[in-house]
């Protein structure tokens, strides 16, 4: 090839690799910046949809104030603050549902521990730990359960025997922890602790995680935790009648009647566990902006004197 020819070469496969370079340039710049503009629509939507959200936990605590104005006695299922409200569109192509469930009316599995003294350790509730037994019998689930989760959440590191587990059994496990020794924050806890999902998928429903000593609202308790408190097996038997007659009386049973039909030595040992009001509700918010879907769900508390704030959100799961 002559020299002229040759440098003709060189120049158009230059040309050509700073031409595949540019293309390369291009294609990344356009990608980075088409990933920015998702990302920055990404947060929009989520700060929207919270802010959203958050009107929806006013909303709440609007109804629930109300509630309290109208039955200081009672937080019964019949009651207004139980509806669902929505869907309904509040923006352009933005969507909000939103429903409040009472949480004082399920199990509450730090029950299984008390607290005799402020601030002091956490030891094993003999009463709730039968109680929860009784509750994972009438499901079809290992009742060692109980025992783990007392383990998991009193201040010792002594196994229960029998079926317990303490930090010597998880600390086996790949990867190993350790029993947080402490009050539950969440229900899936009951998951770390090992329990199966087709169990916890049984049981979640009629669960909660509220502080130790929280009394049960006996009108918005479902059949099975009835049951569970009764030691037998009654109002689960007719669940749809038990909602019939709480659509018709409100709250049902009421104290007498639940006390009526447990025995005299289980009376005296609920006496100061049961109540007919409740102070804690969990607020499930649905917002749908677009192809977009948002969960929230909030922990509410409604203390004596009726303020209500938030005390714990989680997005997207429960």
């Amino acid at each position: 090839m002559r020299p002229r020819h040759r440098q003709r070469g060189i120049a158009l496969l230059t040309a050509i690799i700073l031409v595949a370079i540019a293309t390369i340039v291009a294609v990344s710049v356009a990608w980075q910046s088409a990933l920015h503009a998702r990302r920055a629509v990404a947060v929009f939507t989520v700060a929207q949809s919270l802010a959203y959200a958050q009107g929806a936990e006013a909303m709440a605590a609007a109804a629930l104030r109300q509630n309290r104005q109208e039955n200081p006695r009672t937080v019964a299922p019949s009651q207004g603050w139980s509806k669902p409200y929505g869907p309904v569109e509040i923006d352009a192509g933005a969507v909000l549902e939103a429903s409040l469930e009472d949480q004082a009316g399920k199990f509450n599995l730090n029950s299984l521990v008390s607290q005799p003294n402020p601030g002091g350790p956490l030891i094993a509730n003999a009463d709730a730990i039968k109680e929860f037994e009784f509750l994972l019998q009438e499901l079809g689930i290992d009742t060692s359960y109980a025992a783990k989760l007392v383990d998991w959440i009193d201040s010792d590191d002594q196994p229960t025997f029998p079926g317990g587990a303490e930090d010597s059994f998880y600390l086996a496990l790949d990867p190993p922890y350790r029993a947080p020794n402490m009050a539950l924050v969440s229900t899936t806890e009951l998951l770390a602790m090992g329990m199966d999902h087709n169990s916890y998928d049984k049981l979640k429903s009629l669960v909660t995680a509220l502080p130790v000593g929280t009394k049960l609202n006996l009108c918005t308790a479902p059949g099975e935790v009835l049951d569970a408190l009764a030691a037998t097996t009654s109002f689960s038997l007719d669940l749809k009648g038990l909602a019939d007659k709480r659509a018709q009386f409100g709250c049902f049973p009421d104290a007498p009647t639940f006390m009526a039909s447990v025995s005299p030595a289980l009376q005296r040992t609920l006496q100061a566990r049961v109540d007919t009001m409740s102070h804690f509700f969990r607020l499930r918010t649905w917002i749908t902006i677009g192809t977009t879907r948002f969960t929230l769900y909030s922990l509410i508390e409604q203390d004596a004197g009726g303020q209500i704030r938030p005390i714990l959100r989680t997005f997207g799961t429960e």
